[in-house]
């Protein structure tokens, strides 16, 4: 394949910038065969200083994680909030209440196990000692179709590719919804490593076929839950030279992991119930007992964009449907983000959009389409959040440097990263030579290897911070 970079500015000063790139993608072996789409522009001026491929369709991998986080910002707001209610519908006499207790999701990505713990103490302090009623979750917020039309069977009990609910809870802070963390520590030689989850659960089974022994590597140790299930089986060996191995994977239904979680929570307050857990929605003369809020949007997109949360995304994608068309679906969040793109600038004729995480292989973007987002959206007032959740190129702290805090020390990138299957990408913002600022997209597909993707990556940034 012969390659051919242009630069559409008529300055001539680009011209090295130019030759330099083309002598580096025709001659790096690991992108012969492969699809490089690229666009650099200069921030204030929005000339085009490189082009290549730019307006060919490619997938984004977690790039498309962009184009999520600018309707979210354009469509919900920076100060953007979600809540979960408790609600009753009967009344409370002699320590007991008479009534179905409801916990209604609305979506709320950064739910807790702490959270759960809480309203179980309310309702302790509240003079509830026992339920005499049903304990029902309520997530009709969204619908029920639980992963997006592209998810791979081998993706879908990790928690990158968890289940959405809009009632769902997180292991930690990262808020990887809908999953459970699996922590196996090595013991004797030729006996079952040590097994904990987080949170301790009787949600999930643990099935434990794996032995200690005393050589090997971490891929020696396989971790994964059975698909239509919440067994979890661990199998392979377990090096004692090795640390503590942590997995997450993604539990099968949220709603009711979310239920039951709640169910241990009230029975440590000491709590007790008469009738069973389930799905319903609530009645609207159900009366609110306590509620608990998310922090902003504008805290939400630092792990969703630092740390390439999955399950944000698509939350987002689901909020930003319930909030413009009161439907909570991929299908009607989906047409909202791609409405409030063309106010953006972005020709969504040339889009294939199927999720708003990017693990699709189906999603299509053209790197020009990005790189004219990401122009249009430095005069809007949200744009100084929108640049703080990029992941910032050789910070060590991880909500600052995140998927980029050990690449590219050397230079001045904030930048999104993105990675699927023989596919990796990287696009935002960079200060070049002389302090320009320069926007960029670069989008690799049909790699041999995505490993190889970000060290190709990082030397077509060099290049164009040293001659740009």
């Amino acid at each position: 394949m012969v390659y051919h970079s242009k630069a559409t500015t008529t300055d001539k000063a680009y011209l090295k910038l130019n030759n330099k790139i083309t002598e580096y993608i025709t001659t790096e072996d690991k992108l012969q065969g492969a699809l490089v789409g690229m666009e650099v522009k200069e921030a204030t001026t929005g000339n085009t200083i490189l082009e290549h491929m730019s307006h060919t369709r490619l997938r984004p991998a977690s790039n498309m994680k962009i184009f999520t986080s600018i309707a979210a910002l354009s469509v919900l707001g920076e100060d953007y909030t979600f809540s979960t209610d408790l609600l009753i519908d009967g009344s409370v006499k002699d320590g007991q209440l008479h009534s179905t207790l409801y916990l209604k999701g609305k979506g709320d990505p950064t739910l807790l196990t702490s959270d759960l713990k809480i309203f179980a103490k309310q309702i302790k302090e509240g003079g509830i000692n026992v339920i005499k009623g049903d304990i029902v979750g309520d997530d009709t917020w969204y619908d029920d179709i639980r992963l997006s039309n592209d998810m791979i069977w081998s993706d879908e009990h990790f928690y990158y590719g968890s289940q959405v609910s809009a009632l769902t809870v997180s292991p930690n802070a990262d808020f990887d919804t809908g999953s459970i963390i699996v922590e196996v520590t090595s013991t004797e030689i030729d006996e079952k490593p040590a097994v904990k989850i987080l949170p301790n659960t009787s949600y999930v089974d643990i099935e434990n076929r794996a032995e200690t022994s005393l050589a090997g590597s971490e891929d020696d140790l396989i971790i994964y839950r059975e698909h239509g299930t919440n067994k979890i089986i661990i199998e392979g060996f377990m090096p004692v030279s090795l640390p503590p191995v942590r997995e997450w994977i993604a539990v099968w239904e949220p709603t009711y992991y979310v239920l039951a979680l709640f169910k241990e929570a009230l029975q440590q307050e000491g709590v007790s119930w008469t009738g069973k857990l389930r799905r319903a929605a609530a009645p609207e003369s159900a009366q609110l007992l306590y509620s608990h809020s998310s922090e902003p949007l504008s805290k939400i997109i630092i792990p969703f964009m630092k740390l390439s949360n999955n399950g944000l995304g698509e939350m987002l994608v689901k909020e930003m449907g319930k909030f413009m068309c009161n439907e909570g679906s991929w299908e009607y969040g989906l047409d909202v983000l791609l409405n409030q793109l063309k106010t953006c600038g972005v020709n969504t004729d040339t889009l294939i959009i199927r999720d708003g995480s990017g693990i699709s292989h189906a999603t299509l973007i053209p790197a020009h389409e990005i790189i004219e987002a990401l122009c249009h959206i430095q005069n809007e007032p949200w744009f100084p959040v929108f640049l703080n959740s990029l992941p910032e190129a050789g910070n060590n702290e991880r909500m600052v440097g995140g998927t980029l805090s050990e690449r590219l020390e050397e230079y001045e990138v904030k930048a999104k990263t993105g990675t699927i299957y023989s596919v990796s990408t990287l696009s935002g913002y960079l200060i070049g030579r002389e302090n320009k600022k320069l926007i960029f997209s670069l989008l690799l597909n049909n790699l041999l290897d995505e490993e190889d993707g970000p060290g190709i990556l990082d030397h077509i940034i060099k290049i164009i911070a040293e001659h740009a």
